[in-house]
């Protein structure tokens, strides 16, 4: 049911639509309405208006009584009449889904580098990209992912020298293999700047399609696509595309055409550039004075194919901070080609990931393998399991569910615009803000439910619900649709995080309260609906963050 519409249709004006209404504060109801914006039109105080509309309340079942609070009119429902709806099962996602269905969103993450280390920096695209995807999908969207790979440019033909100096031509090329000949090529030509040179002729080999320049280069992209889709399995991320840099090396002229046609393009000290002056950034540069194209470039073609190909209604990319200027001034230049859809591209930014403290360099091979983090959170979650429960079964499953989820949850649980540390007590922990601790919630509510199979046939009786700690949760369940799509209006799942982990909160402070089975069978039926309630909830949240949420723990 959708409460801030039936309270919109209960206040029966003109003035008032649901999105005026808000969830109200702690010990102030359910709901609640500020009525200082309609202090103008009114010629009216907000309490008065407040207490106007209390007074004329339409007959609304789910209002069980109102208060009026300085400018506020706040809602109480009937705590009987949500749980019965809370408990029926009926989220609203449907009418969701139907309002949703046709519309297309594009998400660029991960976008990893080939011939580069899928390492702990990549995580936060990865993450963030991939919930954004299950999110818009679960909300009714038709979500197209795509991996930009980043596999064209000069670093192919540094890693081409490099590897036709120093690499071993034995034995099969691995991602580690790739790092260190592209280090020890950074090293090398800092000591001699003729190796740069040679890196740059190599680049050209590629560019002018020599075999042999070209089946290294193709080797290059399948040793990584094998090694980095590895990860993503693990992860349970999926994409749709992977055209990168690349795929755009024949749309690029039409877009320097009409960029030129259309008068936006001027010459710069011999580079031809779109100004941006009048828009408080520096010149976008479309083509440098080699006639090389820059990322610009490819983006603006990237954006113009997916424009053409996914008719989408919205484009993220999941990119770092670090890269504002850059999509600015991409979407600005959009914007004066005159593409009407320039208005849909959204870059949704993050900030850095440092590991134990340490900050990450691929250049000097200061790299984090994300595999490797991934590897030791499985390991060690397994540790932490034989020494709580020795006994599980399943405990190399439970193991990588805990593990994985922790490093997703890591990512996706803090506000995506902070800078994060990677931790692993932290993230492991069974008692802080983690992964762990929303599991572990999980499979205490399944175990509960095991116990008590035999009372769950039948309705149960909402009535026995209504004490504080079991509305309290009841209160949560109902704003899981709502949640989500917030979510996915901010783009940010670090919502729907800290939703499940007030949801467990208030769960476990139910549980402790008082007995969920006990000798009285209809109160028992109704506590084990609202436990069943909790695990739903907390399996299809998590799943929506990319983590699994084992039975047993």
């Amino acid at each position: 049911m959708d409460y801030k519409s039936e309270i919109c249709k209960a206040i029966n004006s003109p003035l008032v639509v649901a999105d005026d209404i808000m969830i109200a504060a702690e010990g102030h109801g359910d709901y609640a309405l500020p009525c200082f914006k309609y202090a103008k039109q009114l010629h009216k105080s907000p309490q008065a208006i407040a207490a106007d509309f209390a007074a004329g309340l339409a007959g609304c079942d789910i209002v069980e009584r109102t208060e009026v609070a300085g400018g506020y009119l706040n809602f109480y429902l009937s705590r009987a009449a949500v749980a019965a709806h809370v408990l029926s099962g009926d989220s609203g996602i449907e009418a969701v889904r139907s309002a949703n269905a046709g519309k297309t969103v594009c998400i660029d993450y991960s976008s990893i580098n080939i011939a580069k280390p899928f390492h702990i920096g990549h995580l936060m695209s990865t993450a963030i990209g991939g919930s954004l995807y299950r999110i818009y999908k679960y909300l009714g969207w038709n979500a197209v992912g795509i991996n930009h790979l980043g596999d064209w440019g000069t670093q192919f033909g540094k890693l081409l020298a490099a590897y036709n100096e120093w690499g071993d031509k034995t034995k099969k090329l691995t991602l580690d293999d790739m790092l260190s000949l592209y280090v020890r090529f950074t090293e090398e030509s800092e000591r001699d700047p003729a190796l740069a040179e040679r890196g740059r002729t190599e680049f050209l080999k590629i560019e002018r399609g020599e075999p042999d320049a070209v089946r290294t280069y193709e080797m290059f992209k399948a040793t990584t696509l094998e090694e980095v889709n590895k990860v993503y399995k693990r992860l349970g991320i999926a994409f749709d595309s992977y055209n990168g840099e690349a795929f755009y090396n024949d749309k690029m002229q039409p877009v320097i055409d009409e960029l030129e046609a259309k008068g936006l393009t001027e010459v710069s000290d011999g580079a031809l550039v779109v100004r941006l002056d009048d828009y408080g950034m520096p010149p976008c540069l479309i083509r440098r004075s080699d006639g090389a194209s820059l990322y610009a470039t490819r983006d603006l073609a990237a954006a113009q194919y997916r424009a053409d190909t996914y008719k989408f209604d919205k484009c993220l990319y999941v990119v770092a901070t670090q890269q504002n200027l850059h999509f600015r001034q991409l979407f600005k230049v959009l914007e004066l080609m005159g593409k009407p859809w320039a208005k849909d591209l959204v870059h949704v930014q993050f900030g850095m990931v440092s590991y134990e403290g340490q900050p990450l360099s691929t250049r000097k091979g200061h790299v984090v393998f994300l595999k490797d983090v991934i590897e030791n959170c499985v390991r060690k979650a397994r540790g932490i399991i034989e020494e709580k429960n020795p006994a599980l079964e399943g405990k190399a499953e439970v193991a990588e569910a805990v593990g994985v989820g922790a490093v997703m949850f890591f990512a996706l649980g803090t506000q995506r615009i902070k800078d994060v540390d990677f931790d692993y007590d932290r993230v492991l922990s069974f008692e802080g803000e983690t992964a762990p601790y929303l599991q572990y919630t999980h499979a205490r509510c399944r175990s509960v439910l095991a116990k008590g199979a035999s009372l769950l046939a039948g309705e149960p009786d909402c009535s026995l619900l209504t004490d504080d700690e079991s509305y309290a949760v009841i209160a949560a369940l109902s704003r899981f649709t709502d949640v989500v799509c917030d979510a996915a209006d901010k783009y940010e799942p670090s919502v729907l995080a800290r939703y499940l982990l007030d949801l467990a909160q208030r769960f476990n402070r139910f549980y402790i309260a008082g007995r969920i089975i006990t000798d009285d069978a209809a109160l028992s039926r109704a506590r084990l609906a609202l436990t069943r309630a909790v695990a739903d909830t907390i399996r299809a949240g998590l799943s929506l963050l990319l983590t699994d949420a084992p039975d047993r723990m």
